[in-house]
């Protein structure tokens, strides 16, 4: 009855009937998500938080195979640590801010990505998605005992979907045979290769890139050890393939991406000896476990839009991008991050429909921002051309010897979190002197505050922050409370530096996601009304 997608690391929701499939008419939900993948389970830790109710169905039981995404950004992080799970995943994880660029033996480039002090989180940590999920499921689990709101059933296949002018009804198959749910909204979070898409007929546009990689986790025996950081070669003097990749990840397991080419046979690739043959290659006489293997190719691509009436798409089903840059799974953290406090605002009656609209010009937005990093990261490290490989070999020369061309090394420019420049839900940008970093439609920068974090002070709702200068401690506004943070910069370069810079005071609007709505100089309650009215879609 059940074709399993993948093979499962950890059964942690396994099937139990539901008293949904005992009713005679289908059950009406708020919120359903499909799929049980990270980006399904943040958008209900999300929903749940706010008390809004919420189901999850996957098709499986559980956490799939496989080391898969890695790289965690710090923006990712401070999403996750708002959810509640971002201590055990900091705990757990490889820390890194470092990495290194090689042409052959020779080091060409290196970069550090948080040279500043005054972060709770680092650049990154690379951690195996399967630790990722369970720490979101443990999340999960914690809420419910609590009384949120959440339901997440296993082995709950949908096998049609149909939209109606204002919900969507589902035919979900299980082990005790089908019954039907409806939502007023429908989230789908089913991956790359979206079952859901493909039964509501939408197309990613986009590119794919005529190259192959090969994953190779692995488990080093004797005292071989390389630095924690991230290390990349161009055409490698070992012979493994166009290009290698090497991280550190928990538990003494070592990633290695081998680029291989387009026209390979994969079945071939992907036999043990013939990993083995290029891990050889690479690591000389070193004794090795082989822990899980993978093949995966370029692709650059996503939906035209990510609403369609009660249906929202996110993470992998709506965007796609390759995997040098670590844009995947963070990226969707971000949608998750986007849209929950519009749809909590929405069926709370707080914010109109419309707001919802919004959703997909922002993270189309930032769809659009990583698409166009990730081809550009793509086509310097796999060119396609004999003029572009010339470009990137005189490059590689250069950057050894020459600071200009060091920028212009590109191994996979790394994850940023996107700023929503420009768009509908942006209020006026008044500090004059106030640092770019933090201007309107940027995520908040973390800094210390007292014997806390900025962001652990800036919760998932809509706040101002005060900076040497003077507000009311709480405003409503239309059903939306506005609470106060107050800090002061003396004896707090890192905020100062991030948050006045030439100004002397500063207020701002932050959004629950904690981007900047707005910001002023001094407190003024009629503009701060209008850009709430603004920021929540009744401007």
């Amino acid at each position: 009855m059940f074709d399993d997608r993948y093979t499962l690391a950890h059964k942690v929701y396994p099937y139990e009937k539901s008293p949904d499939q005992d009713k005679a008419e289908a059950v009406r939900h708020p919120v359903v998500i499909v799929g049980g993948g990270p980006i399904g389970i943040a958008t209900a830790l999300d929903l749940g938080q706010q008390g809004i109710p919420v189901l999850v169905l996957d098709d499986h039981e559980g956490i799939g195979m496989g080391s898969r995404a890695i790289c965690f950004a710090k923006r990712c992080l401070e999403i996750a640590d708002r959810y509640g799970c971002g201590a055990p995943m900091l705990d757990k994880g490889v820390v890194w801010n470092l990495g290194k660029v090689f042409h052959r033996d020779d080091k060409v480039f290196e970069f550090n990505l948080l040279p500043e002090r005054g972060h709770k989180y680092p650049a990154f940590i690379n951690l195996q998605q399967p630790y990722f999920e369970q720490y979101m499921i443990d999340r999960l689990r914690q809420l419910q005992a609590e009384g949120a709101p959440i339901q997440l059933r296993g082995k709950n296949r949908i096998d049609a979907v149909a939209v109606q002018d204002r919900h969507v009804v589902l035919d979900v198959m299980t082990p005790d045979g089908p019954y039907k749910v409806e939502a007023d909204y429908l989230v789908v979070c089913d991956g790359a290769s979206s079952p859901l898409r493909d039964m509501l007929g939408h197309a990613f546009t986009g590119k794919v890139f005529q190259d192959s990689f090969l994953i190779a986790d692995i488990r080093m025996k004797g005292d071989l050890e390389f630095p924690t950081e991230r290390w990349f070669w161009f055409e490698p003097s070992h012979g493994s393939g166009a290009s290698t990749l090497l991280h550190k990840q928990p538990d003494g397991v070592w990633r290695v991406d081998f680029q291989i080419g387009w026209d390979v046979d994969r079945k071939e690739e992907l036999k043990e000896e013939n990993i083995r043959r290029r891990l050889d290659a690479f690591l000389g006489d070193v004794e090795y476990d082989m822990v899980w293997s993978s093949i995966y190719t370029f692709q650059c691509k996503r939906m035209e839009t990510f609403r369609h009436g009660p249906v929202f798409f996110a993470g992998d089903a709506a965007h796609q991008v390759s995997p040098f840059g670590a844009r995947g799974a963070n990226s969707g953290m971000q949608d998750a991050d986007n849209l929950g406090w519009k749809l909590g605002l929405v069926i709370q009656g707080k914010a109109p429909e419309t707001l919802l609209d919004t959703y997909s010009e922002e993270r189309v937005h930032g769809a659009d921002e990583n698409i166009l990093n990730s081809t550009r990261s793509t086509d310097f490290i796999t060119p396609k051309s004999e003029i572009s490989k010339t470009f990137r070999d005189a490059v590689l020369t250069l950057a050894d010897k020459t600071k200009f061309a060091r920028p212009l090394v590109n191994s996979g420019r790394l994850s940023v979190p996107c700023v929503y420049d420009g768009l509908s839900l942006n209020g006026p940008d008044a500090l004059p002197g106030g640092p770019e970093r933090t201007r309107v439609g940027a995520p908040m920068v973390d800094a210390p505050a007292g014997d806390k974090w900025l962001l652990e002070l800036l919760g998932g709702r809509f706040q101002i922050l005060t900076i040497d200068t003077d507000a009311p401690d709480a405003l409503d506004v239309d059903g939306i409370r506005v609470t106060r943070v107050a800090l002061a910069a003396d004896g707090n370069p890192e905020l100062a530096d991030r948050y006045l810079g030439d100004a002397r005071t500063a207020v701002y609007l932050m959004r629950p996601d904690q981007h900047v709505a707005a910001r002023w100089e001094q407190f003024d309650e009629a503009e701060l009304r209008k850009a709430l009215k603004t920021a929540t879609g009744r401007g």
